[in-house]
């Protein structure tokens, strides 16, 4: 069977750990080259061997999304090195620490949508100019089932950030659906990652407090968010734009 990405460049941003590198390895397992984007070489360079363990092309670059020249590099680089760029998914973002709304502090609601949505926007912005110029391409930018419920108290800051990302691609896709190019949401719940970890809390514990949270008993797997960007990126979904899919086991059903 061919490979659904075979020929595609692909960048993920947030691509040292949780969805983004599965989100990587899994798209280098369908034949796509692949680059990751973040603030942490290390982690980067261990999801590029990774990548290239799967028998296909990784690179990384050092970038900080909520730095516009940082972004507008890193995709300059990746249509350097590859000659294109096919499938964008912005999955990079910041969790701040959990406040009441009328204790948040005004510089870490700046940072959070700094991050999370002006880093979302700086990165469409240089994306989509590189696909319009070049025939179309798919865009997966991630949010939460925090911006769609307020499920978790003390989210609201995070919980905003992630509700305008939605609206962003909603009208990203109105904006260049003419020019190719499809843009869509991926907003899970609390993956299996360490960011799900409440302090001192222990996996088997964590597992044992997501049999009350969703109604399948369970948290999902970062193998799961990368299926859902797969998808929503492939020729599968070619008639999805400007939607919201949201992946939570059942929890705000």
């Amino acid at each position: 069977m061919t490979a659904r990405f075979s020929g595609k460049v692909a960048l993920i941003t947030g691509g040292g750990s949780g969805i983004g590198r599965a989100t990587a390895i899994a798209f280098a397992r369908e034949g796509a080259t692949v680059v990751v984007a973040g603030r942490t070489p290390g982690n980067l360079d261990e999801t590029v061997r990774l990548i290239e363990a799967e028998g296909a092309a990784g690179s990384a670059v050092t970038a900080d999304i909520s730095v516009a020249a940082d972004v507008e590099r890193l995709v300059a680089t990746v249509v350097e090195r590859h000659g294109a760029l096919d499938i964008a998914v912005n999955n990079a973002g910041w969790l701040p620490d959990p406040a009441f709304l009328g204790d948040l502090e005004q510089d870490v609601l700046e940072r959070t949508l700094g991050i999370n949505l002006v880093g979302t926007w700086l990165s469409m912005k240089h994306e989509i100019a590189h696909m319009r110029a070049n025939g179309g391409g798919t865009i997966v930018n991630v949010g939460s089932v925090l911006g769609t419920h307020a499920t978790v108290p003390g989210a609201g800051a995070y919980s905003a950030s992630k509700a305008a990302i939605a609206a962003l691609s909603r009208n990203a896709a109105r904006e260049y659906a003419a020019d190719g190019i499809r843009v869509n949401t991926l907003s899970p719940a609390a993956m299996e990652t360490t960011m799900s970890l409440l302090p001192g809390e222990t996996e088997a514990e964590r597992t044992e407090r997501a049999k009350g949270m969703f109604p399948v008993g369970r948290m999902g797997t970062v193998e799961e968010g990368a299926s859902a960007v797969l998808w929503l990126a492939s020729a599968e979904s070619g008639f999805t734009l400007g939607h919201e899919l949201v992946l939570d086991g059942g929890a705000t059903a």
